[in-house]
């Protein structure tokens, strides 16, 4: 038996980014046995010492075959990995230091890198999300975010439209949950209906979202929460985004755009016109793909002499 793919993800401690690279570890080890590690990123005071006398966490684990992380704290962490170590340097999004540092980069088409031999270009951020092989009809999700730099956020605007899906929908059971953006005020503001339960952020434990994208059929998200726009479209479920003012500069504000104009999503201002959502015929499958990507870069650099 060939020896396992050993996997070290670098944390950073924000759960968006490592679920990120634990996406792109799980995919791989559906392909090729594979062993992972998560260990923390060091200190960004002692990252210059780490990389210059060849140091870094993880001393007792086995030597790595990939080394991966998402968020800038991570960085240098990888390179001083790779240096002390071995094994290769993947980064995902955009890194804060040239990219030509790690040996492959996958990031975001939001991010707006072209795609070349070492960098693959993805639809949105990776995540853990795998289409449900069943989802009931009748359970739609809300997932409602907050401020953000990429949209003009808007309680009364959104409560509009969540009266308008909730009313027009009366027999579909919707669950609407928030995130630590969305305004203190807003469940407050929110009316009671009878086909609506309502779950705060603060009360999901880590494994409810998966959960509920696994048996929802329709899915509505506001524009500023891309990450969950993905999920969504990664577990196959129909998709909705709420209707906020853009900021024109936003890069985010453009990937959602070019959801809508693909019809990867439907607008609310467009369900309001047609009354259905464009169905998710082909859910986002970018997670596996990143992984035989970085499995076939890796066979040809073992043919290389």
């Amino acid at each position: 038996m060939e020896p396992p793919l050993v996997i070290w993800i670098v944390s950073d401690g924000k759960p968006g980014h490592v679920n990120q690279s634990q996406g792109l570890a799980e995919a791989l080890a559906r392909i090729t046995t594979t062993e992972t590690h998560i260990l923390p990123a060091l200190p960004a005071s002692r990252t210059a010492l780490a990389l210059l006398f060849r140091r870094s966490p993880g001393k007792a684990l086995p030597a790595p075959s990939l080394i991966v992380g998402a968020g800038h704290a991570t960085h240098m962490t990888l390179l001083a990995a790779r240096r002390a170590r071995g094994g290769h340097a993947v980064v995902l999004m955009k890194p804060s230091l040239p990219r030509r540092w790690f040996d492959l980069c996958i990031l975001p088409q939001h991010d707006g890198i072209a795609a070349d031999a070492h960098t693959l270009v993805t639809e949105g951020a990776l995540n853990r999300i795998r289409p449900a092989p069943a989802r009931d009809a009748q359970q739609g999700l809300l997932l409602i975010g907050g401020h953000s730099p990429h949209f003009q956020w808007d309680d009364d605007a959104i409560q509009l439209q969540i009266k308008s899906i909730l009313t027009r929908t009366p027999d579909m059971h919707w669950t609407l949950t928030t995130s630590r953006r969305t305004p203190a005020e807003f469940l407050a503001e929110l009316p009671a209906f009878s086909n609506l339960d309502v779950v705060p952020h603060i009360a999901t434990p880590p494994d409810w979202l998966p959960a509920q994208l696994a048996r929802c059929s329709v899915v509505w998200v506001s524009p500023d929460s891309a990450s969950m726009v993905f999920e969504a479209l990664s577990a196959g479920a129909d998709v909705g985004v709420f209707d906020l003012p853009v900021n024109p500069k936003s890069r985010v504000g453009w990937a959602i755009a070019r959801l809508a104009d693909s019809k990867r999503i439907t607008r609310f201002v467009t369900w309001c016109a047609h009354g259905k959502l464009h169905p998710n015929l082909y859910p986002l499958a970018e997670a596996d793909r990143c992984a035989e990507w970085i499995l076939e870069w890796l066979k040809n650099k073992q043919k290389t002499p």
